[in-house]
């Protein structure tokens, strides 16, 4: 194997996340695979390229994956992933993307010997554009951190921090941040049609200025606030709506509050 291939992986659940990074990490190259997933329609597109599976039980008994996927509900573990701690050992990598799941709690179902990263990435992996932020755990090595690097990086960009809680508001503002944006584009368009605009012409407006938005973002080394300021003209139409937007009660205290109950949600999804 060389030092680019990727290994044998087990993938445990077949969603749109791990429906995702599974099309992503095929596309790199990946032979070997073996998905569990309960729901047949979920795993129906990668039948036949990689060994579908419904329980656990059924994984091939000399089926010897270098990592383990944990692509979840974060309510499933405690039920799903004391059938995978045969796997637990410094030779297996346990890559966990369930939002909340804590390493400790992981280790606890798994067994103390399991090597555990913990990530969160978002939707826009569907298309190759995710931002995935993970935590090594106890015991990961070297080897195993660049494995999982390779991993997540198939599906968009990757960062690394060295303090477990940091991933809660990670949950929070990436991992969650793709509905807040179809949230802006949904209520735009809602707002063009009560201005008098044709339903059809609202929604392709609503829907490329905010593509087009995060396109050029994107593409630009300058901060968004200077983005903002730069289409913000002085008396003009713009200002006259950020001032509504960005009132104290508005919009900013909004998002604060927002964030933090999501933060919440994430610490209370951990164990």
């Amino acid at each position: 194997m060389s030092a680019d291939a990727l290994p044998p992986l087990l993938l445990v659940g077949c969603g749109k996340m791990g429906g995702a990074m599974l099309a992503g990490w095929m596309e790199r190259g990946l032979t070997d695979a073996v998905v569990v997933e309960p729901h047949a329609p979920a795993a129906a597109p990668y039948a036949g390229r990689v060994r579908v599976v419904a329980e656990p039980s059924a994984v091939p008994a000399d089926f010897r994956p270098g990592a383990v996927v944990l692509a979840i509900k974060p309510q499933e573990a405690a039920a799903t992933l004391p059938a995978f701690a045969r796997y637990a050992g410094p030779e297996t990598l346990f890559l966990s993307i369930m939002a909340g799941r804590n390493t400790a709690g992981m280790r606890a179902l798994l067994g103390e010997s399991a090597t555990v990263i913990r990530a969160m990435p978002n939707t826009p992996a569907a298309i190759g554009r995710g931002f995935t932020v993970a935590f090594p755990g106890p015991g990961v090595s070297a080897a195993q951190r660049g494995l999982a690097d390779r991993l997540l990086s198939a599906v968009g960009e990757v960062a690394w921090v060295e303090e477990e809680g940091l991933i809660d508001p990670v949950t929070a503002v990436s991992g969650g941040g793709p509905a807040y944006v179809f949230l802006l584009a949904e209520v735009m368009e809602a707002a063009a049609i009560e201005q008098g605009l044709p339903p059809d012409l609202a929604r392709r407006m609503a829907r490329a200025t905010v593509a087009g938005s995060g396109a050029l973002l994107a593409a630009s080394t300058e901060d968004a606030a200077v983005l903002r300021k730069a289409v913000t003209s002085p008396k003009g139409t713009t200002e006259r709506a950020l001032a509504v937007l960005m009132a104290s009660e508005a919009w900013p205290a909004l998002m604060s509050r927002a964030i933090a109950a999501a933060t919440d949600r994430s610490r209370e999804l951990g164990g």
